[in-house]
């Protein structure tokens, strides 16, 4: 009787154990590593208008579509930062359930990740000191010291057109501000969108201006693990809903409408299928 149960109680012991260790990593649909009622949000934490954090504050155009996302998906989001180069790894390894980070949606970016958007349309243009009167495009960049950042659509975009220009890439666009009020480099390269915030920032006002001569198209996507159709589904009704609704407006108007920026050709755009 004695050896019967010591042998049940290391199977209810057993049978415990189990059970916890199943529930420990369980992570539902956009879980949060565990907790079902948040999400994990990939952000920018340096682009102001789109993208900041300030303290444990929040802010940006892509910070409100992140939130109305979660909002939708019944979660609370739990935001971290979400470098460029280092956004497809945070994807594929579950560190993050979704980026909304002006993130361009490409073909190449596809065979790794999954896209759910486009939520807004941008366009490569140029920063540029505000004294600066040689550049007034990229056909005249050449011999200029450009700066992006690494593993960015826009510093691809340059390498591939404008091989003349001498390329300066920086993990982040805060570091490429800083190195052109300083005199480093002659021209910081990115979406309209987020260079239009940099220009709008107190300590920049009159030292930068926006050439305003935009040359390319910038889809940004809500990035997802690749595949994850259900997400996928359920991050596009919201991005629809949020468009329908006028919030998408609403989000626009008080992220980027203090930079004096209007939203160019195709805002606010149409959300793709989910493939």
């Amino acid at each position: 009787m004695k050896h019967t149960r010591i042998g049940l109680l290391a199977l209810v012991s057993a049978a415990g154990l189990a059970l916890s260790a199943c529930g420990a990593g369980t992570t539902g649909a956009g879980g949060g590593g565990g907790d079902a009622n948040t999400v994990k949000v990939g952000i920018k934490f340096d682009q102001p208008g789109m993208g900041l954090k300030k303290g444990e504050e929040y802010s940006g155009l892509d910070v409100d579509v992140a939130k109305y996302i979660a909002k939708e998906l019944g979660k609370t989001p739990q935001f971290s930062e979400a470098p460029t180069p280092q956004r497809e790894t945070l994807l594929k390894t579950g560190q993050l359930d979704y980026i909304v980070g002006t993130y361009s949606i490409t073909d190449k970016r596809k065979q790794e990740i999954s896209f759910a958007g486009p939520y807004f349309i941008a366009g490569q243009d140029l920063l540029v000191r505000a004294d600066e009167k040689a550049i007034t495009g990229p056909d005249t960049l050449a011999g200029k010291k450009l700066c992006s950042v690494k593993g960015s659509t826009p510093a691809q975009k340059v390498k591939e057109k404008y091989p003349d220009v001498q390329l300066q890439e920086y993990d982040t666009y805060s570091k490429c501000v800083e190195e052109l009020v300083n005199g480093t480099v002659d021209a910081l390269t990115t979406d309209d969108t987020i260079l239009a915030g940099y220009a709008a920032q107190e300590q920049y006002k009159g030292k930068l201006k926006l050439v305003g001569k935009p040359f390319s198209e910038e889809k940004y996507g809500v990035g997802l693990k690749k595949d994850d159709t259900q997400m996928c589904q359920k991050v596009t009704d919201a991005l629809k809903k949020m468009i329908d609704s006028g919030e998408w407006q609403k989000i626009v108007d008080a992220n980027l409408g203090p930079a004096g920026f209007k939203p160019g050709p195709g805002n606010p755009p149409t959300p793709a299928a989910c493939g």
